[in-house]
This record gives C-alpha cells, structure tokens and sequence, in this order.
C-alpha cells in the first residue's frame, strides 16, 4: 500500500510562485510509476493539471497552466515537485497528487490508483 503526502501548499499574491511537493509516506521511490497533479477549486469538478510518466520521459500539461507550472522527479526519483509561476486567482484549489502503477499519464482521475489528502492553494490580493 502506498500513501502519498503533498506539501508546500499556501497563500500567494497574483504573480508570485509556489512549489508543490508529493512524496510516498515510507519513502518509496516514484520514479516507477506516472505521478499526476489534479486540483478542485471550489464548486467545481476535480481537474487534472500535470503529469509525469514512469521515468520522468514525458510530461504534459492542462492548456490553463501551460508554460506557468513545471513537474520533475527530484530528491532521487522520492519526490514530484509541481513548480507553480506567474499564478493567478484562478488557480485557488485544493491540489492533489496521485499515482498511477501502470506508468503512463493520463488526465482521467480514476486511472490513478492512489491519492494525497491534498493541499491548499491560495492565489489573492
């Protein structure tokens, strides 16, 4: 079984950077598996954000965060870190990470088999 904690979350100005952090609990590594970023604003759908495959070979990206937010596999494959820029209020949500055993990215959130509690992220002036 395997549990994944997300950190780094908080509160930023219009314009300003946060990194988000997901990590498995025991200290797994990630780096076997594809690792998603999905985020739920409130009164609205969960949605997914970015993701990185097995390997870290490819990435992708929802067209609302495309050349603002960066995914990598750092801290020896134990980590995937979502650097968020140039963030706007429309990014506020509560973002999760999950993972997917079969290695490959995929946008649709019930292919992914495990998830973080989430944590919050607050774009304001």
């Amino acid at each position: 079984q395997l549990q994944l904690v997300e950190s780094g979350g908080g509160s930023v100005q219009p314009g300003g950077s946060l990194r988000l952090s997901c990590a498995e609990a025991s200290g797994h590594t990630l780096d076997y598996y594809a690792i998603g970023w999905f985020r739920q604003a409130p009164g609205k759908e969960r949605e997914a954000v970015s993701c990185i495959s097995r390997g870290g070979d490819s990435t992708n990206f929802a067209n609302s965060v495309q050349g603002r937010f960066f995914i990598s596999k750092e801290n020896g494959k134990k980590t995937v870190s979502l650097k968020m820029n140039s963030l706007k209020p429309e990014d506020t949500a509560v973002y999760y990470c999950a993972l997917h055993v079969g290695g490959t990215c995929f946008s649709l959130e019930n292919i992914y088999n495990y998830w973080g509690q989430g944590t919050q992220v607050t774009v304001s002036s």
